[in-house]
């Protein structure tokens, strides 16, 4: 079963929406295997992003993950990477398909509500900056 990191961001936790996504997952048939509410540090936004660090957008980005509290889960489910990618939709809100996450709840494309891992290799590497093995069920 293949497992995946997702954060609900702060724009999504700040508008209340916290509810209406994790019901988004479990009606897909992911199973949420670890979850809390945190605020990121300026440490764990470097650690998090570290591809993005060099490029122009990096500030503003960070400025925003660190700016109120999100909630980090890890997900699992068959396919689960592709399948919550596919729940997300488009990273701007106005290119995603209707009901998808971010064409729900989106601001625009920089406060987009979510975000999920990319590939396995993301995964493995994100879900473990935000939880340990004895965090994960």
């Amino acid at each position: 079963m293949e497992q995946t990191l997702v954060l609900i961001k702060p724009d999504a936790v700040g508008a209340h929406h916290i509810g209406d996504i994790t019901k988004a997952y479990e009606d897909a048939g992911l199973e949420i295997r670890a979850m809390k509410m945190m605020q990121m540090t300026d440490r764990i936004a470097r650690i998090h992003y570290a591809e993005h660090l060099a490029k122009p957008f990096y500030g503003e980005l960070s400025a925003f993950m660190t700016s109120a509290p999100l909630v980090a889960m890890v997900l699992a489910g068959e396919n689960a990477i592709a399948r919550v990618r596919e729940l997300h939709g488009a990273t701007n809100p106005a290119n995603a398909a209707e009901g998808t996450i971010r064409k729900r709840f989106a601001k625009n494309g920089s406060e987009n509500a979510v975000h999920a891992s990319d590939s396995p290799e993301s995964a493995a590497r994100e879900v473990h900056i935000f939880f340990s093995e004895t965090e994960i069920f």
